[in-house]
């Protein structure tokens, strides 16, 4: 198999309001892919519909083999996610929140165990295993989504913001943990995030996403010739513009409160 995500004419529709139009791109089994847009464009929409958390209006979703609308079981199966929000239970200690995780996808103890030691090693939080979460630091509970995230050996890891509020240092180690496993274990990285600078260092492939369409996707140098611009990020603004958007909390927010009243 040579994708691990598929996307054909991918629509999803909030009543009278379109986030994310006719979409189709592929990514690579094994590549680091980026997907970009300003705040509102449909990123998180789109990560979504291909984690099976939003049903699509129209078109096909493909993940690691799995039709993600006909197959959501197995596809949850094959995809770890870390979210733009924090998604830990901060009364728990770091190896209650990953044997949790591993109990909700009926791994059996004989494997989770020394699959969790060996991950908490990997992100460097062996000696705070047995601590509250409520006692880390930020950069210290987006270490610990991510091992949670790879406990059930996913095949595709999305991370939407994965480095949102964290210090510099913290950033550069939270993507060398990320190259790390990539490499390692050539697991599919999907990943959004609005520092430029990170995309350039990871990224193999990129696709930018604005107003539910995308705009672009290619390699970062194929991108900036096409923009004719010096860098990636000066490409960015040539190709979505230099207003400032609105918050993608607040879009988001309104988007699901029309989705529920579609539901009821």
């Amino acid at each position: 198999m040579e994708y691990s995500i598929e996307i054909k004419n991918l629509t999803k529709k909030f009543g009278d309001f379109t986030a994310v139009n006719d979409i189709s791109f592929n990514v690579k089994k094994g590549e680091v892919f980026a997907f970009l847009g300003p705040n509102g464009a449909g990123k998180t929409t789109t990560i979504k519909m291909l984690t099976t958390i939003l049903k699509p209006s129209l078109g096909e979703v493909f993940l690691h083999g799995h039709n993600v609308i006909e197959n959501p079981h197995q596809t949850r199966k094959s995809f770890g996610i870390v979210f733009q929000d924090p998604s830990l239970d901060n009364e728990l200690t770091a190896y209650e929140n990953m044997q949790f995780h591993a109990i909700l996808y009926g791994l059996k103890k004989e494997v989770y165990q020394q699959r969790i030691i060996s991950l908490l090693a990997l992100v460097e939080l062996s000696d705070r295993k047995d601590s509250y979460v409520k006692n880390f630091s930020g950069g210290m509970k987006r270490r610990l989504e991510i091992a949670r995230g790879l406990l059930h050996n996913p095949k595709v890891l999305f991370l939407d913001e994965p480095t949102i509020g964290l210090d510099p240092q913290t950033r550069n180690h939270i993507w060398a943990y990320i190259n790390n496993l990539n490499q390692q274990e050539n697991v599919t990285i999907f990943f959004t995030t609005h520092h430029m600078e990170e995309v350039e260092r990871m990224a193999k492939m990129v696709a930018i996403i604005d107003h539910g369409k995308i705009l672009i996707t290619g390699t970062i140098e194929e991108i900036i010739k096409k923009a004719g611009t010096k860098n990636l990020e000066d490409a960015f603004i040539s190709l979505t513009g230099s207003n400032i958007r609105e918050e993608a909390g607040n879009v988001s927010k309104n988007q699901m409160r029309i989705s529920n009243k579609l539901m009821r």
